[in-house]
């Protein structure tokens, strides 16, 4: 695709087997990890119980899962009770859900704690998880018994083969009690700098803290985000240098799987999954209303390309959730010595402090040198209160790779780590299955790709637009603002967008940029886009 007509100005970036083997996290430092090369996919809004909850009545494995007799009220009143004014977990979660639940800072407090106010300010105050229904409520009423809902594994054909074959973490939380963007900043740099919610301003600008990204590089070792949209990994300001935006950014469809085939996958490979939901290029990031069953064939997809590849024997698969997405999940959330990565505090008016977690989410890794059947609970160390969060990444990472950086922050020095799961065989299986069950076209409405972007999306638009330099152009703007652009409409733009700053980042190399600038585009005033005035 030929660059736009654009002005290329650079800055320097601002600082720069056996089955049902139950595990408790030790760290295992015998002898050198077999892991060569880690691969990270982090799905969208999906809490432990709602994903994997049934796992241990239907399919046997001993993880803290449901009952059945797990219950939120049904009103506005914060007392659980088990009587008809309550509405009680199932086995019968759909596919596609109605709505987006709540999943804000605020939605959270209420959640977990019953309402807002017991969570905002008392420190005494404990989780009863008993607010999800009514949280749910305040959105959508149809919402009140989806978030309640659970599937059961016959449903995620793909979750259903790993889980018992690999390895399951059923005490792996989201690093703080908010929304996709502050929890996927934790993934690998093991801050937000302060953020519980989506900061257009920093969004836009880029977070300039120090990612794991950057502890790989100065070891020699390398890293490739393979994205299908674009990659969120650009909300970290160190990551648009040319050092990384003209080398370490891939198309998934076009280079996963040759990486993977030809035994060339770095260190770590990011997956990031298809955010818009399109006919015939669906969303695969399990965010509602999106369909689960394709991000079932994204893990399928991944794992089968990398069971086929010489690094195979030397690989570790872990996929993840960003956040719970407002699903009910019954585990307290951890409240008790957990540390502030840096000390920067959230904005008023709870003015957070980074001292508790985030609801759980489902957490399941893929290695030949995992035993079968693994269930993986509350870590040993490094502290009493150390727990499995999205900080756990980075600070295993540094153990395994043997990073000579110190730890990112105060939390991943916390968090407890997961290098013992794959130190446990002499040699790693030959039993992991080549290929995964087929996942079933069961979805009875096609995508509505003619719909109004959902804000997640919208922030994706933003900083398409902010890369591409169009941000300021009023028409812009005033679009994505007004919500006047198409699932569509923006697919294509955000495709656009991002392949015109990587392609300009390449190019500034190549005319011999200093690496440690970022290329900043300005479109031509023939740059638009194309409003609608009804979805």
């Amino acid at each position: 695709m030929p660059l736009p007509l654009l002005l290329l100005l650079f800055f320097l970036v601002a600082g720069s087997g056996e089955a049902n083997a139950a595990v408790r996290g030790a760290d295992d430092g015998a002898r050198p990890s077999p892991i060569k090369n880690v691969v990270v996919l982090a799905l969208e809004n999906r809490s432990f119980d709602h994903m994997l909850g049934w796992t241990r009545r239907l399919l046997g494995l001993p993880v803290d899962g449901l009952t059945g007799a797990e219950c939120n009220p049904n009103s506005a009143n914060s007392t659980t009770t088990s009587s008809s004014s309550s509405i009680c977990v199932s086995a019968d979660a759909d596919l596609v859900v109605p709505d987006d639940p709540g999943h804000s800072f605020e939605d959270v407090l209420e959640q977990v704690f019953g309402n807002i106010s017991s969570g905002a300010g008392a420190a005494a105050a404990q989780p009863s998880m008993s607010g999800f229904v009514r949280s749910a409520l305040s959105v959508n009423a149809l919402l009140s018994s989806a978030v309640m809902r659970a599937f059961r594994p016959s449903l995620l054909p793909t979750f259903s083969a790993l889980a018992p074959a690999f390895a399951v973490f059923d005490r792996w939380f989201s690093s703080i009690p908010g929304p996709t963007q502050p929890n996927r900043l934790f993934l690998y740099s093991a801050t937000s700098r302060g953020a519980v919610a989506h900061d257009k301003l920093d969004l836009l600008l880029g977070y300039p803290q120090r990612t794991i990204f950057d502890s790989l590089a100065a070891d020699g070792r390398g890293f490739g985000v393979y994205f299908k949209t674009i990659p969120t990994v650009l909300f970290y300001r160190r990551l648009r240098a040319l050092r990384y935006a003209a080398r370490s950014f891939h198309r998934y469809d076009a280079a996963f799987r040759d990486h993977a085939r030809r035994g060339v996958l770095p260190a770590l490979s990011v997956i990031e999954p298809r955010y818009f939901d399109l006919t015939g290029t669906p969303a695969d990031d399990d965010h509602p209303a999106h369909d689960v069953a394709n991000g079932q064939r994204l893990v399928k997809d991944v794992y089968e390309a990398l069971r086929a590849s010489p690094q195979w024997n030397q690989t570790l698969l872990i996929v993840t959730y960003d956040e719970h997405g407002g699903f009910y999940d019954h585990v307290s959330t951890p409240t008790a010595g957990v540390p502030s990565p840096d000390g920067i505090r959230g904005p008023p008016p709870f003015f957070f402090k980074f001292d508790r977690l985030g609801v759980r989410v489902p957490t399941i890794m893929v290695s030949p040198w995992i035993k079968k059947g693994t269930v993986v609970g509350r870590p040993a160390g490094p502290t009493d209160t150390s727990e499995f969060e999205h900080s756990s990444i980075p600070a295993t990472l540094k153990k395994i790779f043997n990073l000579s950086s110190d730890f990112l922050t105060k939390r991943d020095a916390w968090a407890g780590t997961f290098e013992h799961i794959f130190t446990e065989l002499d040699q790693p299986r030959t039993d992991c299955p080549e290929t995964l069950p087929e996942v079933p076209f069961e979805r009875p409405t096609p995508p509505n790709e003619h719909g109004w972007l959902s804000d997640f999306q919208r922030e994706l638009v933003e900083l398409a637009s902010f890369l591409n330099g169009d941000y300021m152009l009023t028409s812009l703007a005033q679009e994505t603002r007004r919500k006047k652009m198409t699932v569509k409409q923006a697919d294509a733009y955000v495709r656009r967008a991002i392949t015109g700053f990587l392609q300009a980042s390449k190019q500034a190399v190549r005319l011999g940029a200093n690496e440690s600038a970022i290329v900043t585009m300005r479109s031509s005033l023939t740059s638009k886009t194309t409003t609608s005035s009804s979805p």
